[in-house]
């Protein structure tokens, strides 16, 4: 079965359009997490255009109070500021990304060769603190090997190029597929007997598209989903929908 974590930054910016509390993040966190989500997902950049750092703590409360058997994954790029933070909040994942603060949201993935001695340092600076570390990548199974250079936990595959609307979608799988399977034979747990570096995914992930992503990886260790997830969640509801995502995901 893959994880569905539930990213919140679409809840969070319809909240910031007002100087209200609602929608209110933790709430809709707690029905994501009461209807099946096995974890929830924030990326809070520097702006604090969406999520917040208060939200990052509120949502690390919850999770620690009330649902002690679900992850909280961070996402953000590996700054001074953003390192603290996780080392503050410790959570179960933390996701580095490549984003330049104004990006609207996250386009591309590392380019691991010519950032690899600062990934290399904040991962084993995470990890000290007992956080997973995943690396945001695009599809290119020549990432894998660069990934375990630098002691990634995981990755986490970009799949906005194969859910965007008019792309080949059927090449964009290839390369997502081939991907994770040169994953799966990369890293230290490979060399002990294991499954490579663990292969996460999200962006631009839908009901639709995400079928055929579980079917052509299996293995999938967990779907980081919001935009399209938030939008459903508009006609069905968040507890329905999440119900809808985890049924695909093997839930």
């Amino acid at each position: 079965m893959t994880d569905l974590s539930v990213n919140l930054n679409a809840v969070a910016q319809l909240r910031n359009r007002r100087d209200l509390p609602w929608p209110s993040v933790t709430g809709v966190a707690r029905v994501c997490l009461a209807a099946g989500a096995d974890g929830i997902t924030v990326h809070p950049r520097p702006d604090e255009r969406h999520i917040r750092r208060s939200d990052v703590f509120a949502l690390s409360d919850l999770l620690r109070d009330e649902w002690q058997d679900r992850e909280f994954n961070i996402e953000g790029y590996p700054s001074e500021d953003f390192l603290r933070l996780c080392e503050v909040v410790r959570p179960d994942q933390a996701t580095f990304v490549p984003d330049d603060p104004g990006q609207a949201t996250s386009d591309h993935g590392w380019d691991i060769g010519a950032h690899g001695t600062m990934l290399a340092e904040a991962i084993e600076r995470l990890q000290n603190c007992a956080i997973r570390v995943s690396l945001f990548v695009d599809a290119d199974p020549s990432v894998a090997a660069l990934a375990a250079e630098v002691g990634a936990d995981r990755i986490e595959l970009y799949t906005g190029p194969y859910g965007h609307p008019g792309g080949d979608a059927a090449a964009e799988l290839a390369r997502l597929k081939a991907t994770a399977d040169a994953c799966r034979k990369a890293g230290i747990r490979a060399a002990r007997g294991g499954a490579g570096i663990g292969v996460n995914a999200g962006h631009d992930l839908t009901l639709d598209n995400l079928p055929a992503l579980v079917a052509a990886i299996p293995d999938l260790e967990e779907c980081s989903i919001g935009h399209a997830l938030t939008a459903d969640a508009l006609l069905y509801g968040f507890a329905e929908t999440v119900r809808k995502y985890r049924a695909i995901l093997g839930g």
